[in-house]
C-alpha cells in the first residue's frame, strides 16, 4: 500500500493593507489536493529575514510532506535562500512543489523534479561566484587608480564642518539639528561627540578629503 502523502501549502503577498490577496494562491493550492486547513500565509514583503506564516510552515511539516507553493518567489528571498531552505527541507525528508511560473517543473518528490531543482541550486552558485569576482575585480580596479575601496562617508567635508558648528551650539537641540540635515542621532554622534567635538572618523574623513583637521566654518 502506498504511504499518504500528506501536502502543507503557503502563499504569500507583498502588501498587509489589503491591495493584495491570497485568493488567486489559495485556490491554486486547494486544486492541486492541499487541506485548506494546512494553508499558511504572509502578508510582506519577501525580502524579510522572519516570516511567521513561513516559519510555522517550516514548522509544520513532517518527514514524508510536501510542501507546495504557487510560484518560486513566494518561498525564498532570493535564488541562494531558496536553494538553502530547500536543502534544509530535503534532509528533513519533506518535498517541495511549484504550480506555476519558471518553476513549474520543480517537484522534488520526482527524479525529474529534483534535477530541476538541481540546475537552480547550480545558478545560485553560479551567480555567487559571479558577485564575488566582479566585486573583486571592481576592487582591485579601484585600487589600482588610487582609489579609496572602504565605507563613504555619508557626510560631505563641507556638512562635517557645519555639523560641527551646529552640534556645538547650544541653543540648538540635538533633534532639531539631526532634522535640519537629514540624518539619524547615531550618524550626527558618528562625526560628532556629545560635547561638540570632532570624532576620528570625521577628522579621518577631513584629512582624507584634504581638509583642515578641526576645522570650522
Amino acid at each position: 500500500m502506498a504511504e499518504h502523502v500528506s501536502m502543507v501549502g503557503y502563499t504569500r503577498v507583498s502588501k498587509a493593507d489589503g491591495s493584495q490577496v491570497h485568493h488567486l494562491q489559495h485556490d491554486a493550492l486547494i486544486a492541486a489536493g492541499v487541506d485548506p486547513k494546512r494553508i499558511y500565509k504572509d502578508s510582506m514583503s519577501g525580502t524579510r529575514d522572519s516570516r511567521p506564516g513561513l516559519d510555522a510552515c517550516l514548522t509544520a511539516l513532517a518527514p514524508g510532506d510536501t510542501l507546495v507553493i504557487w510560484k518560486l518567489d513566494r518561498l525564498g528571498r532570493s535564488l541562494r535562500h531558496l536553494v538553502n531552505t530547500v536543502g534544509e527541507l530535503t534532509a528533513r525528508g519533506i518535498g517541495l512543489k511549484v504550480l506555476t511560473g519558471e518553476g513549474a517543473m520543480i517537484d522534488t518528490t520526482t527524479a525529474s523534479g529534483r534535477l530541476m531543482f538541481g540546475i537552480f541550486a547550480a545558478l545560485a552558485e553560479f551567480e555567487r561566484e559571479l558577485i564575488v569576482e566582479r566585486t573583486r575585480a571592481g576592487i582591485a580596479a579601484a585600487r589600482a587608480r588610487g582609489q579609496h575601496c572602504g565605507r563613504r562617508p555619508k557626510l560631505t567635508p563641507k556638512e562635517i564642518r557645519l555639523l560641527h558648528k551646529a552640534m556645538g551650539d547650544r541653543r540648538k537641540r540635538v533633534i532639531d539639528v539631526i532634522k535640519e540635515f537629514g540624518i539619524s542621532r547615531a550618524t550626527a554622534y558618528r562625526y560628532i561627540g556629545p560635547n561638540g567635538e570632532l570624532r576620528e572618523f570625521a577628522k579621518r574623513t577631513l584629512k582624507m578629503q584634504g581638509e583642515g583637521r578641526g576645522k570650522r566654518s
